[in-house]
């Protein structure tokens, strides 16, 4: 008898074949956003994040297959036997891009050079620093961390700086690694801090009014982890200080971002609607893809899954 999976993203012929590929499977592809109890109740595999609730009217599920690299969402709600990975992997080149697109556009004051165009004001922003003569401090070490240190270090950068659970692996792209228990250790050292951090008790609010006072004068803040790493209101004082020279966030809470926050108005502030990673790049997908039907091929033949999530 065959599987039933569930495609929930949008996905091409090429790439709906390959998943077919993975075994003896009956797909049905509906876009994540338009799925009803119906749609779920009998399927043994579903491929992307549908919503977390729906996933108690999927009776028949065996294996969920997520086209995100968090799960903290399906945390506490999923049943435990079901089988849950990420997609880990898939976003490293978009995201890693989007990141260092964000650090050159706040070091050259782009965002403000943007408003000045707008009001054909022709005057300079004042001085700028260079990523070749900058210590860069990466909090989160993983697959879209280590892809921005690796780009940033190859750009020049006098020191890179990570910040990871596991202190005793440091890869040859990183100059010195600390827990998250150190910042007091990092923060002051860093011209530029770019956070790729996955939502958790210990990371919640980690920059903050204290933490924020540990980094340099000047200093750079780069956020596309989640929204809550970043005390907003904390956030907001030090760029109108001038603690902060700029900023940078793929992330807020909430999300979306109220229309009255004033995060919108902070002219020292590079703010994108959380796209980093979404499904803009082509070659996002392409590897979400090849992760799902790999995994489904394992799921089906009692291989090993990759990007296990525990839930």
């Amino acid at each position: 008898m065959s599987h039933k999976v569930l495609v929930s993203i949008d996905v091409t012929p090429e790439q709906l074949e390959l998943i077919s590929s993975s075994g003896d499977i009956e797909i049905t592809v509906k876009n994540q956003k338009k799925l009803t109890a119906e749609d779920v109740y009998d399927k043994e595999i579903i491929v992307g994040n549908i919503a977390p609730a729906l996933t108690k009217e999927a009776k028949a599920l065996k294996f969920l297959q997520l086209n995100s690299a968090g799960f903290d969402n399906y945390v506490g709600v999923l049943d435990k036997n079901v089988k849950l990975c990420t997609a880990v992997g898939a976003f490293s080149p978009a995201v890693g891009e989007h990141m260092l697109a964000m650090t050159f556009s706040i070091i050259r004051h782009f965002p403000e050079y943007r408003d000045k165009q707008l009001n054909k004001d022709w005057s300079d922003c004042g001085k700028i620093i260079s990523v070749e003569n900058s210590t860069v401090a990466v909090l989160g070490l993983g697959d879209i961390g280590g892809s921005y240190a690796r780009k940033i270090k190859a750009l020049g950068a006098a020191k890179v700086i990570g910040v990871r659970r596991n202190v005793k692996n440091k890869p040859d792209y990183i100059d010195e690694v600390y827990s998250l228990k150190e910042l007091d250790k990092v923060l002051p050292k860093a011209d530029i801090v770019a956070m790729v951090l996955p939502s958790s008790k210990e990371t919640v609010n980690i920059i903050n009014e204290k933490t924020i006072a540990m980094m340099k004068n000047g200093a750079y803040l780069i956020n596309v982890g989640r929204g809550d790493a970043i005390d907003q209101n904390a956030l907001l004082s030090a760029l109108r200080t001038g603690k902060l020279a700029g900023a940078a966030i793929d992330v807020t809470t909430p999300e979306p971002l109220p229309k009255d926050s004033p995060l919108w108005n902070e002219p020292k502030l590079l703010l994108t609607p959380h796209v980093a990673g979404w499904f803009f790049l082509d070659e996002t997908v392409n590897r979400i893809i090849k992760i799902a039907a790999r995994n489904i091929y394992s799921f089906l033949h009692d291989g090993e899954l990759i990007n296990v999530a525990e839930h």
